[in-house]
């Protein structure tokens, strides 16, 4: 395993770039420590595949730098790096058993037999695997065959990283539980370097120790999933993280204190400047409640969700999102809402002011 940096990293796929939007990938600096467990979150066309070919070697970044134990690896080829990647789609051979398909990295690394033969039990076992082990890779399910494709990358014990770009979009739901809680099992018993990619936030956050998400080519927040949900940095983080995400209104800042709809806003930092294009309040629709006073708002629509509701507002701003206990009663027609301090953050052009 390996710890990996990524050192001014900057990658387009144009000849020349007049802006922004022609990189893929825009100043990329990273540290991950050998053993850790780390996922890029984003929705799609946001460079999370881009970075990950990187990493492994099969793209050369336009602008700087990718090391593996400090070591300059940039132009090295994905074998010289000893990775494993494994793919949103299966990358398996169809008239090969699923045994052989699992021994097949092993071989060609000049495994014995016994040590293949143990390592392949104990990966098949992991995966669910081992009534089919005997069974052509052509004959399985969609499910069946990504599996192999992990178990494939999994089976070797002495690569640097392995690197997962969206491993369970074949995947039934059920399933995708199940192999999410393995890997995590997995990693805390191997101790290796994994990174995860993916769109789904609960992947990202029930996988990873730490998370960064991607947003139009850049990185706006890394964290742990308790750092991303409650201090979001950007509002596009705040927005992507959470079911619903944060509410994003539009503010006023002045003399340090920002008001929505004339109403006084406390915020979890002090404001210190406001010389911003845009300024927004930022806060979960779990820290937001019904009140004596506060900003007045009108109810739109009440959605049961089982354990709790979903209450639509309206304000002269714009939507307030408030979720409730099911138990608790919601009140109807014109109402207050206050925000917990704690968890209101105010941002200037998108990013947190601190």
């Amino acid at each position: 395993m390996s710890k990996i940096t990524l050192s001014d990293l900057s990658h387009s796929y144009l000849d020349k770039q007049n802006s922004d939007s022609d990189w893929a990938l825009r100043d990329i600096n990273l540290d991950w420590q050998d053993g850790g467990a780390y996922a890029l979150l984003g929705p799609s066309g946001c460079g999370k595949t881009t970075l990950l070919n990187i990493i492994s070697g099969l793209l050369n970044p336009t602008k700087g730098k990718v090391l593996f134990d400090d070591k300059d690896v940039t132009t090295q080829s994905p074998v010289e790096r000893n990775i494993a990647q494994i793919f949103q789609f299966p990358v398996i051979y169809d008239t090969m058993t699923v045994y052989a398909n699992l021994a097949f990295p092993l071989k060609n690394r000049g495994m014995t037999d016994a040590e293949i033969d143990r390592r392949v039990k104990e990966i098949a076992d992991m995966l669910e695997l081992t009534k089919t082990l005997n069974n052509r890779a052509s004959g399985l399910t969609a499910d069946g065959k990504q599996k192999i494709s992990l178990g494939r990358g999994l089976v070797r014990s002495n690569v640097n990283v392995i690197m997962f770009d969206e491993p369970l979009t074949v995947i039934d739901p059920h399933l995708k539980w199940v192999l999410r809680s393995k890997l995590k099992e997995l990693h805390q018993k191997i101790n290796r370097t994994m990174i995860y990619v993916t769109h789904d936030q609960t992947e990202a956050l029930t996988f990873a120790d730490q998370v960064v998400v991607m947003h139009e080519g850049q990185i706006v927040q890394t964290g742990t999933p308790v750092e991303l949900f409650e201090k979001p940095k950007h509002t596009f983080v705040g927005h992507f993280i959470g079911s619903p995400g944060m509410n994003i209104l539009p503010c006023q800042i002045k003399n340090g204190y920002a008001a929505i709809d004339g109403v006084e806003i406390s915020t979890n930092t002090q404001i210190k400047k406001s010389n911003f294009s845009k300024t927004e309040i930022g806060i979960r629709p779990e820290f937001v409640s019904f009140d004596k006073k506060g900003i007045p708002a009108k109810i739109l629509k009440v959605s049961n969700t089982g354990r709790h509701k979903i209450i639509d507002t309206q304000c002269n701003s714009g939507k307030i999102k408030v979720l409730s206990h099911s138990s608790k009663e919601i009140p109807s027609g014109s109402v207050f809402l206050s925000f917990n301090k704690k968890y209101t953050y105010a941002y200037g052009d998108s990013w947190i002011i601190e």
